[in-house]
């Protein structure tokens, strides 16, 4: 490490002010920190000390997303693979197929590593037009202000990609990560100062943009000319009865059901990194064990949706058999458990007081519910619902605050 530290060292004089490469000192300080802690102490009194900057705050994030990652490239391949399998397309055309035959893999959904290559031969190209377009904004924003490059990108340029169709063409990745990162965040001031979260918007952007490709009712199937209706839309269709199987931990791997556990898994068609909550809740251990996400926005989604859901419940709609649909399976399709572990908890776009992240996270929950529920054009609605709460969660924050204010008023009069 001392070897690493001297090589860091030696050319940072040229980045440093008066050197010959002062305006770039913001892409050598990123990697500099990003592999070294900052060497720079306090030196005068400070009122609070904590060994966690917002580097490796962002570090514990992505962290946390690695289950989430790995996950989405399997399913990716295994969801092709089941594809061409069924559907006798033959095999793919392009570099794909080129490169799958190249290293000796088939398409063989029973292989483990076949479908985490062939799911990585989409979600790599996502993830790196993703951090190329994403990054070059980042480090142009730094200079032209000259200041650091904001750590907030690591976590946004893996949050995009996992909430992605796998067949989304890569000008759309670089047109709506730019939206993302310049409207989203940077005219705003940058990292901390951004009202909405740059991942969503991005996404948002895309969906209203583009339609065709980011509908939210067909499922995105890495097999050129294959698609079909999401979970959500043949339960709002035709109820859960046509898609599920009746036993929760049956095992329907290929037969076009889907049962609990699958869905629980993650094993269905779907965003590349949304699919799977019980990698989304191996995601919320780490943020909750580390500080760095709120359990009290989690929990408030969660009770949100259970009460919104048991409340519908008792609604019988025979012409909206959505209606029926119980919270433990609102809970495994869609989106829901990756947005409120991963995009509700954001710091910078949620609630800061306690109280204010509770309410926060019970309207996201029922929010979503309800919209899923009743709205009949979108069935997924956890991106633009957390959207919505980004932009009232200042306001949420104000009234907790000025009814705290009032007791102590009421508490303390003479």
């Amino acid at each position: 490490m001392s070897v690493l530290r001297k090589l860091m060292d030696k050319p940072a004089k040229l980045f440093e002010k008066g050197g010959r490469l002062e305006k770039l000192y913001p892409l050598w300080e990123a990697i500099d920190t990003f592999t070294f802690t900052p060497g720079q102490v306090t030196r005068t009194a400070s009122h609070v000390r904590d060994g966690l900057d917002l580097k490796r705050l962002m570090i514990t994030v992505v962290v946390a997303l690695v289950p989430c990652t790995l996950m989405a490239m399997y399913n990716t391949g295994l969801q092709a693979n089941l594809a061409l399998e069924q559907a006798d397309l033959g095999q793919l055309t392009g570099w794909r197929n080129a490169v799958m035959h190249a290293v000796g893999f088939g398409y063989n959904p029973g292989s483990f590593l076949a479908c985490l290559f062939h799911g990585a031969l989409y979600f790599l190209p996502v993830y790196i037009v993703t951090v190329a377009i994403g990054g070059a904004w980042e480090t142009l924003f730094a200079v032209v202000r000259k200041h650091e490059i904001n750590e907030g990108f690591l976590v946004t340029s893996l949050l995009f990609p996992l909430i992605l169709p796998p067949t989304i063409p890569l000008w759309q990745v670089a047109v709506g990560i730019s939206f993302g990162v310049v409207i989203g965040k940077e005219i705003f001031g940058g990292v901390g100062m951004n009202v909405l979260n740059p991942a969503l918007t991005a996404r948002a952007f895309l969906y209203f943009a583009y339609p065709a490709q980011i509908s939210g009712d067909k499922v995105w199937t890495a097999v050129d000319g294959y698609s079909g209706a999401t979970a959500l839309a043949v339960i709002k269709e035709s109820g859960l009865g046509t898609i599920a199987p009746s036993g929760l931990f049956d095992w329907n791997l290929g037969d076009g059901k889907l049962s609990w556990i699958e869905s629980f898994i993650g094993i269905e068609p779907g965003s590349m990194g949304e699919t799977s909550t019980l990698f989304c809740l191996f995601g919320a251990a780490v943020l909750i064990a580390t500080g760095v996400g709120s359990w009290r926005t989690m929990a408030g989604i969660l009770v949100g949706a259970f009460v919104c859901a048991t409340g519908l419940s008792l609604v019988e709609s025979s012409a909206n058999p959505a209606f029926a649909l119980p919270f433990h399976w609102h809970l495994v399709i869609g989106g829901l458990a990756f947005g409120a572990v991963f995009m509700a908890t954001d710091p910078v776009t949620s609630p800061f007081t306690d109280t204010g992240k509770w309410v926060y996270g019970l309207l996201i929950g029922l929010l979503i519910i309800l919209m899923r529920v009743v709205n009949p054009a979108y069935p997924e609605t956890v991106m633009l619902v957390i959207l919505l709460m980004n932009v009232f969660a200042p306001l949420i924050d104000y009234f907790v605050i000025q009814a705290n204010v009032k007791r102590r008023a009421a508490r303390y009069a003479a």
